[in-house]
Formats: C-alpha cells, structure tokens, sequence
C-alpha cells in the first residue's frame, strides 16, 4: 500500500503529465476551415473553390472551367478542391458578380459585357464589327492598354485571372430573313446588360430588352423577343434552333468572357497554392481558346446539316451596308469607353 503523501504527490504528477499532453495534442491538432484564406499550406482539409457560370458543360467556357478543375487539383497537390457549378446552378447574370464580390461564390466567368456595372469602358466588347477576325481579338487581349483595363476592377474586390473567348456573334430571328438593315425595323431583340447593344438595334431601327441568358430560350419561345445574337455554339447548345427560324452570319459582335476571382481569396492563398492555381489557370485558358474554335464551328456545321434554319451568309458588300448602318454607335460611345480603347482595339486589327 501507498503512504498518504506518497500517494498525493504522485496524483499530482500524473494530473500534471495528462494536461501537458493535453496541450500539445490541441496546438499539434489545429486545422484550418475549408476555404480559409490564410495562407497555411498544412491544412487538413483541402480549400474549396466554387466556380459558377451560366452555360452548359458541354460549351467552351463550361468544358474550359472542367480543366481548369482539373488541373488546379493537380497543381495544389490536393490542397484545392474545385466545385464547378454550370447551367445557373448557383446564380444567373445578375447575381453572380455580386456573389463572386461577396465571396459567396470564388470564381466566375461572366461575359465582358457584365461587367459594364464596374468600368463602363469595357463597352468596347460590344461595339459592332471591332474586330475582323478572332486573331485581332487575343491581340488586342496582350496589349497594355486591355490590362490597364483589368486591373481596373481590383477597386471592386475582384480580380481578373484570364480572358476566355467564345466566338463572333450571329443574329437569329422568328419573323424573316435578316439581309438588310431595313429587315431589323419594328423586331425586338434580345440582349445582355449595356447601352451598346441598345444603341446597336436602335441603329438598325429595331427595339431591345435585356433578358438573363437562362430565361433567354422562354422569352423567344412566348415572343417576349421576336430575335437574338449569339455565338454558333450558344445557339447550338441551347437549342435556339428549335424557336428561331432565320440565322444571319454576319460576325458583328464577339461574346468573349473575363474570368474572375474573388480578390481577398486570392491574396490570401499560400504562395504555392496560388501559384499552382495561376499555373492551372494558364493552361486552361489556352485549352479553352482551341476548344472554343472547335466548338463554334461543330456548332455552325451542326446548325446547317439540321435544317431547321434557314442560314443566310452575308458577302462581304452586304456586311458593308450594315458597318456603315452601325457607325453612329462609335461616335455616340467614345467618350464613354475611351478613343485610346478603340483606337488600340482597331489597331490589333491591322497587318
């Protein structure tokens, strides 16, 4: 048998050895939160990453954003997990840049036009016949002044990762074949946010709403709208060829989209996560960019082969008449979107 005091005192040791131990399992054992911004790399759950859009899965951007995943699983080594939410699973256009600024959502790829709200100047986007062909595009993406004009947005806690493109945009319609300008008089077309595409159909004499790009298929079927512009693949994907009857080729306009992420997320990435995820990023941009090509013109051979369409292709005389229709467009927006803009958007055009 223990003495009394012996036996105290060695209750005491042990009261003593099991609180030490105590203690050093509670700060060996501390987590991170999933999603936590502050830059540890030893995280025992991985951060997750939702990235929302408003396409299909099965379009450039909704493939594009399924690499991306991908690939920025890889390059964190796991200590990244990207949720891919298609379709306006989580949010349409007028929610997610909200969502993405709030930090509801991480990443979002929305039209350039979206983001008007923010800088007015990327109205550039939407100024008809900019661009000749999709080359003039991705050089005019490289040039200085397009990332002054990224940059622009850190102000509202967003950051620009990446430029995706989607193609040129094609008007469809239910009433008849759109040739001449003159054809445009009294429909009423559908388009994204931006005084722009307003000052575009007012231009050729027709009338505009703005309608989400989910709800777009439903005010072309009751006769909300009587038209619409898009890329091949939008129309092809979203099955517009079902309610629409007359498509003209004209490549006036581009849809192209911004990625962007929620700025205080990644600034407080750890160096390596971030990096690992720009690295991603960078690939799959340059995956999206040879799938968006692809797609598009899948899309428009599709289109044709279905017939249920009747697709005019305008010559390059025709397209003339409407460049000369849009002119005033340009004038009524430089002071708003900037003559260095326009200017260095022209000039990317040039051989």
């Amino acid at each position: 048998m223990f003495k009394r005091g012996t036996w105290k005192n060695r209750s005491l040791m042990i009261l003593a050895a099991v609180l030490a131990l105590s203690l050093t399992l509670v700060g060996c054992g501390t987590t991170q939160p999933s999603g936590s911004t502050s830059g540890s790399t030893n995280q025992a759950k991985p951060i997750t990453v939702k990235f929302a859009h408003v396409v299909t899965p099965d379009t450039p951007k909704g493939q594009a954003a399924l690499k991306f995943k991908e690939l920025a699983e890889k390059y964190t080594n796991g200590k990244v997990t990207v949720e891919v939410y298609p379709s306006s699973q989580l949010y349409g256009d007028k929610e997610e840049l909200e969502a993405v600024q709030s930090g509801n959502v991480q990443i979002i790829a929305p039209s350039i036009t979206k983001l008007v709200g923010m800088n007015p100047q990327f109205q550039y986007a939407d100024l008809p016949f900019l661009f000749p062909n999709k080359e003039a595009v991705y050089k005019f993406w490289e040039s200085d002044t397009n990332k002054k004009l990224m940059n622009s947005l850190d102000k509202f806690r967003v950051k620009v990762l990446a430029m995706w493109p989607n193609g040129f945009k094609q008007f469809s319609d239910n009433k008849h074949p759109l040739v001449t300008p003159e054809d445009f008089k009294g429909l009423k077309f559908r388009t994204q946010t931006g005084k722009v595409l307003d000052a575009q159909f007012k231009a050729l004499g027709a009338g505009s709403a703005t309608i989400a790009f989910g709800e777009t298929y439903a005010a072309l079927q009751q006769g909300t709208v009587d038209g619409q512009e898009n890329t091949f693949n939008n129309i092809d994907t979203q099955k517009y060829q079902e309610i629409q009857k007359y498509l003209t080729v004209t490549n006036h306009g581009r849809i192209d989209y911004a990625v962007i992420v929620n700025k205080a997320f990644w600034d407080g990435l750890a160096p390596d996560v971030r990096e690992g995820m720009d690295k991603a990023m960078k690939e799959a941009t340059q995956y999206e960019i040879k799938v968006a090509d692809e797609l598009d013109q899948k899309s428009f051979d599709k289109l044709k082969s279905a017939g249920k369409m009747q697709i005019t292709e305008l010559k390059p005389e025709q397209l003339a008449v409407f460049q000369k229709a849009m002119e005033p467009v340009y004038t009524q927006f430089e002071s708003v979107i900037g003559k260095e803009i326009m200017d260095a958007a022209k000039a990317a055009g040039k051989k």
